[in-house]
């Protein structure tokens, strides 16, 4: 059937549907008006074929609009993870897939050396977390303290905090990447205590938890902010030689070594 031999809606129909911002359903209408008249389908049939495309739409447009707000530096998925390459042990993963522990504001925290799993679980998560209808966002430890810094200068870091924590989950990738100074250390702690058991938070870092000494200026602040991190937490140490540089090995022809 062309679309030019399918009649238009009738116009009041059409300026209601509009007013009522269906778009799916002013789109797919006419024809499915006439395949409804062809095919004899019940009136149930025909309406319930239009309101499943209409939410289909809908639900397709606000995923779209929640993965950009999340604002993932690249997408990475859980069926694109080698779990049986990894180190986080299969039913850890498993929990983690299942996305029960953002629903009940627990963090996750992998730490490890580069290459090791780290980023794409965590983006892998957010991402599936996108899917399931939650709101995510993702910062690099540096990006989210520079964005609590700018807070400073109007005295919004609370509303800035507020606004953040919308969110569902809050991924902080490459914590200890940078050392921070004590203005942004008392940051980032004030930020995680504001998350304490309201939101889940995917923390990502190369230091050993009894290492953050090196990049948190304060031992004090160091030891408050892991507090309230570890407490309801699934933690998981990565290890094993960088993915990264195993396909570009393998790339390169060469074989693989245990050195």
């Amino acid at each position: 059937m062309t679309a030019a031999s399918v009649p238009p809606l009738p116009a009041d129909l059409d300026t209601g549907l509009r007013r009522l911002k269906l778009g799916s359903m002013r789109r797919l209408a006419p024809e499915l008006l006439v395949t409804a008249k062809t095919q004899r389908w019940n009136p149930e049939e025909f309406l319930r074929t239009l309101l499943e495309a209409e939410i289909t739409s809908r639900d397709e447009s606000n995923t779209r609009t929640r993965m950009k707000a999340a604002a993932f530096p690249v997408i990475k998925t859980i069926e694109e993870f080698d779990v049986t390459a990894s180190s986080i042990p299969a039913a850890t993963f498993d929990y983690l897939a299942s996305l029960e522990w953002i629903r009940a504001a627990e963090n996750y925290c992998a730490v490890g050396p580069a290459g090791t799993g780290k980023s794409h679980s965590l983006i892998a998560f957010g991402v599936a977390a996108v899917h399931a209808g939650h709101k995510v966002r993702y910062f690099s430890a540096a990006d989210l303290v520079e964005t609590l810094y700018r807070g400073l200068a109007d005295n919004s870091v609370g509303r800035v905090i507020e606004n953040l924590l919308r969110a569902d989950l809050v991924v902080i990738d490459e914590v200890g990447f940078a050392p921070l100074d004590d203005t942004g250390a008392q940051l980032l702690f004030r930020f995680v205590a504001a998350a304490y058991e309201r939101r889940a938070l995917g923390i990502g870092s190369h230091w050993p938890f009894d290492q953050w000494g090196r990049f948190l200026p304060e031992h004090t602040t160091a030891v408050s902010l892991l507090d309230r991190l570890l407490h309801h937490s699934i933690v998981v140490v990565t290890e094993g030689e960088s993915f990264r540089m195993r396909q570009a090995r393998i790339r390169g022809g060469g074989r693989p070594t245990n050195d």
